[in-house]
This record gives structure tokens, sequence and C-alpha cells, in this order.
């Protein structure tokens, strides 16, 4: 059972549980497949399963680590956002919307992507490695943005909340609007889903 599955935290992970979307960070292992760091780019990527036929094998020496997702929400809670090759319509679409939903960077669509990486980077990670989160009421995040409840991931679905696990959601709970959550999602991609970029969500 190989480390390559990334849960909401944006930690890779070993379970037998398998993805509908598949990631890159860049090469991460070694030659015995072992996870060496947790990522090499700042260009985080959620990438098709599936791509013109072709194939390769799984955590090859000195190639990228293919790291694997349950659902899209997970990954951007992740830190990641569609690959510009594989996915070139979601990529666009969620280009325009982050640009859109984040205007304070004065950004617009001749902007090299690597600019959006970098402020994505800032809000992934700390210095030290550690997850950054951020605050929002419950009536003001969009469906598909990850926030912590009892120490767990959940994802938002309308009023309610779905803990997260690698083989799916449990049972909603519904929560007060006006509950402060701790938000795992980076804040300018929560920007993004609320400009209207419709995350893809696993079966609750």
């Amino acid at each position: 059972m190989l480390q390559n599955r990334v849960d909401p935290w944006g930690n890779i992970i070993r379970t037998s549980a398998r993805g509908s979307w598949m990631g890159n960070r860049g090469l991460l292992h070694d030659e015995n497949q072992n996870i060496r760091r947790p990522f090499k780019l700042q260009a985080w990527l959620i990438c098709l399963l599936e791509f013109k036929g072709r194939k390769r094998p799984v955590m090859a020496p000195r190639q990228y680590t293919e790291l694997f997702f349950m659902d899209e929400a997970t990954a951007f809670s992740a830190g990641h956002r569609p690959c510009f090759e594989c996915r070139r319509k979601d990529y666009d679409r969620f280009k325009t919307l982050w640009i859109k939903a984040n205007p304070e960077y004065g950004f617009d669509e001749k902007t090299s992507i690597r600019k959006i990486d970098e402020i994505l980077h800032t809000e992934r990670i700390d210095p030290t490695g550690a997850k950054i989160t951020h605050t929002g009421a419950l009536i003001d995040l969009p469906d598909g943005s990850f926030v912590i409840y009892k120490d767990h991931p959940a994802v938002v679905g309308g009023s309610s909340i779905y803990t997260w696990s690698p083989f799916g959601y449990e049972k909603g709970v519904t929560l007060p609007g006006e509950e402060k959550l701790t938000v795992l999602t980076p804040k300018s991609v929560v920007n993004a889903f609320r400009a209207g970029y419709i995350p893809q969500i696993a079966a609750k």
C-alpha cells in the first residue's frame, strides 16, 4: 500500500481507499517509493485519472509522484488547483473566477498562473510546513469548502457539514448559519467558489 493519497489538510497518507482525481507536486519519493518531501513545486495540480490513453507506472524512479484525492473538494482543501494540460476548460474557469474573486492582487487574464500559485502557496502552509487556516461563518462558506468540526475535516454542503474519511463522507450535521468554523480550504479558493467555481464533491 503506497503513501500517495492526500487528505484535506494536505497530508500525504497511506490508505487502501481509491481516489477519483490524480495530483502532482513534483518528485516527492525516492527509488524505494518512500515519500521524502511534502512538495517540490509551488504548482500543486489536480489532474484527470486518464488522459489521452497515457500509461505510467505509479511512483516510478525519478518521475513525479502521483498523488490521489477522494474528490475535487478535498484536493482544493489541500491547496491544489486544476491542471492546464489535462483539464484546460476547468483550468481556464478556475483562473478567471479566482482573478474575479480576488481583485486585491490586481491580476488579469494575462497574469501568469505562476503568480496565482505563489499566492496559493502562502495560503497552504507556513514556513514550518504547518497547514494555514482561517475562520468563517457557515452561512458565508460556499459548498465544497472544508472546515474543522470536532477536530476532523468536514465539507460544507448547504447548511450542513459532512465529516471526511478516505472512503467517503459521514452523515451530515446541521449547524446554525452564524456558527464560526476553522476553514481548511485556502481563502482565495473559497472566494473562487463563491464567485461560481463549483468543485466536484463525492456522493454523501
